[in-house]
């Protein structure tokens, strides 16, 4: 949901300048009457008493003065029921459009400039998945999720359009006649979808190597693409009981043509403006510390989870707690959840801790299926034809008329080449586009066929069943179980507990290929590129209480070099994850709190460490000299103040353009990230790679001393352009500055639009491939896309000491005291309390609601 606002913005233009237009009236409108008038409309009642139908007792919940509530309930079933009560307060427009999104039905609320986009959620099907999960529930997951739903529809009984959010007001001069519906218990679980498909893996790497591969050698494409560097920490360093693996892939050449691998990249990129973009950055750190590497002998665990820059929070803050834990009610737990789930995703109960960082599997093939030439309703599978699955899908468009559309499956998947991208008129034989598609093919395609998906995601499996196993979880034992059933998107779970113990579990469905490793579409004709079943629980990676006394996880390689299961070629580099490591290391003292809280904001950028020597030996232009100097005595650290963060970070920027634009096709030009940071530091040793070469001049070659005058020459032409003359106003929090936009409407293009919904910039500290975790493009420029979506370290000797902060508030409402109070706290490496005891909670408290029958 990231960039959803620049496609609804599209939509919106016309109808609101034609509103605006009426006169100054529309500026009052904007500017006045909603964020005065209308808004506190939608500020939710935080004292007193609200009689609510559903309740089996009274529900006391407490608003501390960061606005997060702390639910306290006689039984779970109200426990429930309260958290969807108090998500519908605060975020209610939040979970509105992510269950249009996960149901594919965004065209029922903005129109039809949406119908395409619902096209393909329909296609993957996320929403008959989630109704087959909800089938298949046992009665505890039933009872959890039909609390929650009733909470959530006992507010919306009371509350309608701008009661509920300011976002409708905005959403009524574009669709008058959208009309909120009731919330359902599988709109909740269409959410992991939309999770699974945000944190796919690597299926974009797949593709834009195979388009590469037309072009450039399998030993340069080897190079963009390098194998994970073995002086970088792996996170399980010892699985013993298990042979020796095969050896790592080899990059061939693929048949198949360009044609194909564009319509793939098409399907696969459809829904990156709403849940935007995949890229290495989406991932995570975590670590944790045992108690004799800690001051107070006990564990410290830390989470900080990488995901697009959006506004609300993508988190919800709220404890959970039984008045008194019993079998009927055992769930005493804090943490982070996501509106429109019950549970905490995220935190600690009385026992044990743990926190999320993504694994990035390969769960995702594509199959080119054989279409019947007498008979388009039948594929063939070992010599026989057989029928496709059909069904047919009505999108609704508000004030339209409905869309029909017919999906079709294979035994591996939906047939996905028929909603998008040039391979839907493929099939057709006498299509002259067909025709020359087949010439420029490598293999021997079918006269006619289909792509088919295969993605473990559509197998019917909620992650939030293993969620609310660990928010009930005692031990090590019982977190791995309620792991067991962690499906999809699989994650890196990491663990600590009172008892002292720290642990680490990959879970996940991971497919066993009978040939080949996902890297390009295969046959699907035979069963010779079969998933032939997935990696066994018991033999994924884990460890418990390793010698080390600290576990560190950061999107790096999870197992040893010898694991013998194929997981995934596409590691994050690991440059986190060392730095991580060697400060645990190289701690002066014994760790406490404030030293973690150091390491969350750590900006050592190791791309510093490889280049500014480099660029200091080098006899650059006079002029140069002074943003030069600014490197001399520089820590590595992007920091926000920092004038040598600036130069370098201008520099970096054109010297992967001046590498590598010149030899790659302009969609994957270099973008930033812990890959051209290791495919960069190894070019560094050899002066005269070809890449150093511009393919655009023929006079020279160039070598890597040249590219790297000329990046920096261009580097500083752009902060002057940027900034002036003036290096004192070279400043990388300033370039690289975070403004949280509504993820809906904040770049309507409209600016009264962007001003009600839209906060900041603050300047920002970190970057790419770096601990605090603040993304930036280098094909877009510098401003943040993606960042630490909340810090959390636990206490394990005084869950009451721990501390957390998330990225913007934890109101959705604009202009509410709480919609971005968090955020400087965020940018500055800030933290508030995470209270565990209700007399703490009391005390903080700004707010004291109780719900009753």
């Amino acid at each position: 949901m990231k960039k959803a606002g620049k496609i609804i913005g599209s939509i919106l233009v016309g109808i609101l300048i034609l509103a605006l237009v009426a006169g100054a009236g529309g500026m009052y409108y904007f500017k006045s009457y909603l964020p005065n008038t209308v808004a506190p409309k939608s500020f939710p009642q935080i004292d007193g008493e609200i009689k609510v139908d559903g309740l089996e007792g009274t529900v006391d919940i407490y608003r501390d003065a960061m606005g997060i509530p702390h639910i306290y309930a006689t039984t779970s079933h109200d426990l429930f029921f309260a958290q969807g009560y108090v998500h519908a307060q605060d975020r209610f427009w939040q979970m509105d459009a992510w269950q249009h999104i996960g149901s594919g039905r965004l065209s029922e609320m903005f129109g039809a400039g949406q119908v395409e986009t619902d096209a393909f959620l329909r296609t993957l099907g996320w929403r008959q998945t989630a109704e087959a999960e909800w089938d298949g529930l046992g009665s505890e997951s039933r009872a959890i999720l039909q609390a929650y739903t009733d909470g959530v529809n006992a507010y919306l009984k009371d509350h309608t359009d701008t009661a509920l959010s300011l976002e409708y007001a905005v959403l009524g001069l574009l669709s008058p006649d959208y009309e909120i519906t009731e919330w359902t218990p599988v709109n909740s679980l269409t959410w992991g979808k939309a999770m699974a498909w945000d944190l796919r893996g690597n299926m974009g790497e797949e593709i834009e190597r195979a388009v590469l591969l037309k072009t450039l050698t399998p030993e340069q494409v080897a190079q963009l693409f390098p194998a994970y560097p073995q002086d970088h920490p792996v996170i399980v360093d010892n699985i013993a009981e298990f042979s020796p693996a095969a050896n790592p892939p080899a990059f061939t050449q693929s048949d198949i043509s360009l044609e194909t691998l564009s319509a793939v990249e098409q399907n696969v990129a459809a829904l990156d403006s709403f849940l935007g973009p995949w890229n290495d950055g989406i991932g995570s750190n975590s670590w944790a510390v045992s108690g004799k590497l800690t001051d107070t002998g006990m564990p410290l665990l830390a989470n900080d989870p990488h995901l697009g820059i959006q506004m609300p929070s993508i988190w919800y803050q709220v404890g959970l707690h039984c008045i008194e834990k019993t079998e009927d009610c055992p769930f005493e737990v804090a943490g982070f959840s996501f509106a429109g789930v019950p549970g905490v995703i995220i935190g600690h109960n009385e026992k044990i801790a743990w926190g999320f960082t993504n694994v990035g599997p390969d769960v995702m093939d594509l199959y080119i299926e054989k279409v019947n030439p007498e008979n388009p309703n039948q594929y063939e599978v070992n010599g026989e034809w057989v029928d496709f699955e059909t069904r047919e899908e009505s999108i609704q468009v508000v004030g339209g008329e409905a869309v029909t559309l017919t999906v079709r499956s294979t035994r591996h998947g939906p047939v996905i080449s028929e909603t998008y991208g040039p391979i839907k008129d493929q099939g057709d034989p006498d299509d002259e586009e067909f025709e020359a598609f087949k010439d420029r093919a490598g293999i021997e395609l079918p006269e006619q066929y289909v792509i088919a998906l295969a993605w473990t995601a559509l197998t019917p499996s909620t992650p939030f069943e293993a969620i609310w196993g660990f928010d009930q979880a005692q031990n090590w034992e019982e977190f791995r179980e309620a792991a067991s059933n962690f499906h999809v998107p699989a994650q890196n779970l990491l663990y600590a507990d009172v008892d002292g113990n720290i642990g680490y579990q990959m879970p996940g469905m991971i497919p066993i290929r009978s040939k080949g490793d996902g890297t390009v579409p295969v046959p699907g004709w035979t069963d010779e590129y079969e998933w032939t079943g997935m990696i066994p629980f018991e033999e994924l990676p884990y460890t418990f209480n390793p010698d080390e006394g600290y576990i560190a996880t950061a999107n790096n390689q999870v197992p040893p070099n010898d694991y013998p299961n194929f997981i995934t070629y596409d590691w994050d580099y690991g440059f986190r994850a060392d730095r991580i490591v060697n400060m645990i290391q190289s701690a002066p003292n014994k760790i406490d709190i404030a030293y973690i809280q150091k390491m969350h904001g750590d900006s050592y950028d190791a791309n510093g460490a490889v280049f500014v020597p480099l660029l200091l030996n080098l006899e650059l232009d006079s002029n140069l000299n002074p943003a030069l100097d600014t490197l001399k005595n520089w820590d590595y650290q992007a920091q926000a103040d920092s004038t040598s963060a600036a130069v370098f970070n201008a520099f970096w920027r054109a010297l992967l353009q001046n590498t590598f634009n010149d030899d790659l096709p302009e969609r994957y030009w270099p973008d930033g990230g812990s890959r051209w940071n290791e495919a960069m530091r190894n070019m560094v040793k050899d002066s005269k790679d070809p890449f150093w070469d511009d393919k655009t001049t023929t006079d020279v070659i160039e070598t890597m001393d040249y590219v790297m005058k000329k990046s920096f020459a261009d580097g500083v032409a752009e902060l002057k352009d940027m900034y002036g003359n003036n290096m004192d106003k070279w400043v990388w929090g300033d370039m690289h500055a975070s403004t949280f936009r509504n993820a809906t409407l904040g770049e309507s293009g409209v600016f009264l639009i962007e001003d009600l919904f839209n906060r900041g910039p603050f300047p920002t500290s970190g970057g790419e491939a770096i601990v605090n975790a603040t993304g930036w493009s280098v094909i877009d420029g510098y401003e943040t896309s993606w960042l630490p979506s909340m810090r959390m370290i636990v206490d394990l000797g005084d869950l009451d000491n721990s501390l957390t902060v998330h990225t913007t508030g934890q109101s959705g409402h604009a202009y509410s005291d709480h919609y971005a109070d968090m955020a400087p706290l965020w940018a500055g490496i800030q933290y508030y309390p995470m209270w565990w005891n209700q007399e703490s909670v009391i005390e903080d408290s700004e707010g004291h609601l109780q719900l009753v029958p």
